[in-house]
């Protein structure tokens, strides 16, 4: 009943481009309004393969709240679905757009309003780069841990939407961890404050969590708080060998086991290593099947390393090398930061996967992705968040051939089944969006998306905020 009710008002009538326009235009700056059917179809979709997208009616750049609540007030009064999107550097067409729609890039609203060392917060808009804010905190000698690869395009607002991880999650945690309250748009263009400044609160049912992962399907976030950390000393870096997956998975086990906390554990496959050297020549030994990169950031870091090192040996790694200083340390997370960008340039078109297993089950998964990558006869690399246990397997093909097209689509779809067998999860960082609708039901089950569907229709009657994504 409520998902009839949803898609029957999904095909109410639409508005003309040119009232809405009009309509637009009486609350916000010319210059703010895009209409060129050139530039709107440049917002058109994020960074994912197999995704559609339409073509926006409309995209709109406010640079205030009161600028976002009269978008939302028009896009209700006029029933028209609006997309919100921050960098587009998603990677499951959670940002794309639908045919008619307002596109509301959030890009401009870019403030930092607050860095408050005392109780360790910033106060931010949404348009903020990841990498903006880091470098802002760190000036008051604190951190902002979450550090997606993307962190130097993506944008917090696109982080709190997807509730993002990055390389330090295994010591630090995921974003929803450090947002502690938020200023959300509702459709309707209330504003609605929710959470705290401060460091507890348990007052009424947490909205903020609910907000962040949410894919703007439920509001539209123009203010964040955000908790910040004191910044820890500079990490160092060791790279290990292995001649399997199954081996580097072994030592991950043996490292959490021990009680070690490294601020980084990543692991990357032959193929990503090949492909990192063959983009920018980082001189990576080619001759591993796997290599993992652990880290730490603590006041031996030398010491550290040494004892993750003698697990790394008797897991079964052929070479263990520890990086010689922070500047050594900072080429090998280069590398493993631009592995997804090294794998789309093998064929040209990658699906990127996210699935997330437990760590105990990770050397199964990596073997299952081999057979998986055989069986299709495609290149599949795998870079992982070790630590966490979330992988990014990345089927590479070339999208003008249909049949590797084809087969590209399948091995995507038996990883996802391969994580939930393992007792994993479909996603761990990167979102539902359009790419994982079905995947998402399947792994929630029908009370769940029930009770889903029910939320999104209480904050969202008419269905216009971002529809199409998460169900």
């Amino acid at each position: 009943m409520i998902m009839s009710r949803i898609e029957a008002r999904r095909d109410e009538d639409t508005v003309a481009a040119g009232p809405l326009v009009d309509r637009l235009l009486g609350g916000l700056p010319a210059e703010a309004v895009l209409t060129d059917p050139d530039v709107t179809a440049s917002y058109a979709n994020d960074m994912a393969s197999f995704c559609p997208a339409g073509s926006p009616a409309v995209v709109v750049l406010p640079r205030t709240v009161e600028q976002v609540q009269h978008v939302m007030r028009t896009a209700t009064e006029l029933r028209v679905p609006v997309v919100p999107q921050g960098a587009r550097t998603g990677l499951s067409g959670a940002a794309n757009a639908t045919d008619g729609c307002i596109v509301l890039s959030l890009t401009r609203m870019d403030r930092i309003l607050e860095i408050d060392p005392v109780n360790r917060i910033a106060v931010v808009e949404p348009g903020v780069i990841n990498a903006a804010l880091s470098r802002a905190v760190a000036e008051h000698g604190l951190a902002y841990p979450p550090d997606p690869s993307s962190w130097e395009m993506c944008t917090i607002g696109g982080n709190i939407g997807t509730a993002s991880g990055g390389l330090c999650c295994v010591k630090y945690g995921v974003t929803a961890e450090y947002v502690l309250g938020l200023d959300v748009v509702l459709a309707d263009g209330r504003l609605l404050t929710t959470g705290r400044r401060t460091v507890k609160g348990v007052a009424g049912y947490d909205l903020t969590r609910l907000f962040v992962g949410s894919e703007g399907s439920l509001g539209i976030v123009v203010r964040a708080v955000l908790a910040l950390r004191p910044k820890p000393p500079e990490q160092l870096v060791l790279a290990a060998e292995f001649a399997s997956g199954a081996a580097a998975s072994d030592a991950v086990c043996r490292i959490m086991a021990g009680g070690h906390v490294p601020s980084l554990l990543e692991l990357m496959d032959r193929t990503t290593v090949k492909a990192v050297n063959d983009m920018a020549r980082m001189g990576l030994p080619e001759s591993t099947e796997a290599l993992l990169l652990a880290a730490f950031d603590t006041t031996d870091p030398a010491a550290d390393l040494a004892a993750v090192g003698a697990l790394c040996e008797e897991a079964g790694a052929t070479q263990v090398v520890p990086a010689e200083d922070a500047a050594e340390s900072e080429m090998l997370l280069q590398a493993r930061r631009m592995s997804l960008v090294a794998l789309e340039a093998v064929k040209g078109t990658t699906m990127i996967d996210d699935v997330c297993v437990p760590r105990s089950r990770l050397g199964e998964l990596i073997e299952g992705v081999e057979r998986i990558s055989e069986k299709h006869g495609l290149t599949i690399g795998v870079v992982a968040h070790a630590g966490d246990g979330n992988t990014h397997p990345t089927v590479c093909f070339d999208a003008s051939d249909p049949d590797e097209s084809r087969r590209a689509r399948e091995s995507f779809d038996e990883i996802m089944a391969l994580g939930l067998e393992l007792g994993g999860t479909i996603t761990g960082e990167h979102g539902v969006g359009v790419l994982k609708k079905e995947w998402l039901a399947r792994e929630a089950g029908p009370v769940s998306m029930e009770m889903q569907r029910a939320v999104k229709l209480a904050f969202d009657p008419l269905s216009i905020l971002n529809p199409g994504k998460l169900f």
